[in-house]
C-alpha cells in the first residue's frame, strides 16, 4: 500500500427530512457542506465521498444494515461516516469529523 492512501467520507440520508428535522440542513445539503469545509481545510483529492440515500435500492458501496438501522429508527440521518466509522448523525460536528479525518491520515493545508 502506498502512502497516497484515500480516505472515504460516506453520507446516508434521504431528500425528505425527518420531522423533527425540519429547520436542520438536509441529507444533500450537509453531504455538500462537509465537502467544501473538508476542502477548504485539507487536500481533499485523497478523500473519496459517497453519498447514499436510504431510499434507494443497490446503491454500490452502501452498507445495509446501517440503511436498516437508519430505516428503523436506530440511528439518525444524515449519517456521517469516515473510513465506515460513524463520526455524526443528525446535525453532525466538524471537529469530530476532522477528528477522524485526521485519526486516518489526512493532512492539513498549510496556511499560507
Amino acid at each position: 500500500m502506498g502512502e497516497h492512501q484515500t480516505v472515504s467520507v460516506a453520507v446516508y440520508g434521504a431528500d425528505v427530512k425527518c420531522a423533527s428535522c425540519v429547520n436542520a440542513p438536509g441529507s444533500r445539503e450537509t453531504y455538500e457542506w462537509l465537502q467544501a469545509a473538508i476542502g477548504r481545510k485539507y487536500n481533499d483529492s485523497m478523500v473519496r465521498y459517497n453519498y447514499y440515500d436510504i431510499h434507494e435500492e443497490g446503491q454500490d458501496g452502501a452498507d445495509p444494515s446501517i440503511i436498516q438501522q437508519l430505516l428503523d429508527d436506530e440511528l439518525f440521518y444524515p449519517l456521517v461516516l469516515v473510513e465506515n466509522e460513524i463520526v455524526g448523525e443528525g446535525d453532525p460536528r466538524l471537529k469530530k469529523v476532522y477528528k477522524a479525518l485526521d485519526k486516518n491520515g489526512l493532512q492539513a493545508k498549510e496556511n499560507s
